[in-house]
């Protein structure tokens, strides 16, 4: 059994803007760190905290709303490539989601990126999600 992190955290974010909550709790991995850290420079949410309890380490994110009754800035989060089926992309064929209103997240040779980072880089890699 394929126990796959990176969409149990997509799906925790999604269901706590749903739910108009402040912060969610999502387990500590690198992948997830390097994700978050992404959607944190691109204004997808407002900061984020890594904290130990007892040997388990996880992070706090605190999620970012638009106005007092709670839009959420994330208005969908999309897992791309899964365990079972690894989508990989090269160059010069990198997607742009909703015509560059949105971003894709890619795993490349030089860290986690987005898909105008690695346009601008010149380099390929897994598209791990899409955000808008």
């Amino acid at each position: 059994m394929i126990h796959d992190i990176v969409s149990d955290m997509l799906t925790k974010i999604r269901n706590a803007n749903l739910a108009k909550h402040q912060v969610v709790q999502v387990p500590c991995t690198k992948l997830n760190i390097s994700i978050i850290k992404v959607l944190h420079s691109e204004g997808f949410i407002y900061k984020y905290e890594e904290i130990k309890e007892n040997f388990k380490k996880n992070i706090i994110i605190s999620l970012k709303y638009k106005d007092k009754n709670k839009k959420p800035v994330i208005t969908e989060l999309k897992r791309i490539s899964k365990p079972g089926l690894k989508v990989y992309t090269n160059r010069k064929e990198i997607p742009k989601v909703l015509g560059g209103i949105g971003i894709a997240i890619i795993s490349t040779s030089r860290g986690v990126i987005t898909d105008r980072n690695a346009r601008r880089l010149g380099i390929g890699g897994e598209i791990l999600c899409y955000v808008w």
